[in-house]
């Protein structure tokens, strides 16, 4: 399962969905994490009218099925919910590794609420991509 951070130091969720210039996708399994990429948005990001530059971060995290953030506008937030995907607002305390390990022990185990939904939603996918094959 992909998960993704918006993060400017590669260890705490210190920014906001909107105006992050990086994006560190990681895969979790039951067998633990690695790093896939830093994705990085170039531009002036704090400008008003941005929404032209959101449309490519959002096609860039979409098979991703967690994204953690600091905060994430309302419209977009609900554009990403629609397809899937389960977005979770970090904590100030909460930092990359910590949720990573997490994430581990929550695929080996119970799992608490909020990450249920994603955690079974790529259960789901796995087992029927097992059938089809």
């Amino acid at each position: 399962m992909k998960v993704a951070f918006t993060t400017s130091d590669g260890t705490h969720i210190n920014t906001h969905f909107g105006v992050a210039k990086e994006i560190d996708v990681y895969e979790v399994t039951k067998d633990g994490f690695e790093f896939v990429e830093t994705l990085i948005f170039e531009g002036d990001l704090e400008e008003a009218a941005h929404e032209d530059k959101i449309t490519p971060k959002m096609e860039a995290i979409i098979d991703c099925k967690i994204l953690y953030v600091k905060a994430i506008g309302k419209p977009v937030g609900n554009k990403l919910i629609k397809q899937g995907m389960t977005i979770v607002r970090a904590q100030e305390y909460d930092t990359v590794p910590d949720i990573l390990h997490v994430l581990v022990k929550s695929l080996n185990g119970d799992a608490p609420p909020m990450l249920r939904k994603a955690l079974l939603q790529e259960n789901h996918e796995l087992a029927y991509s097992c059938k089809e094959e």
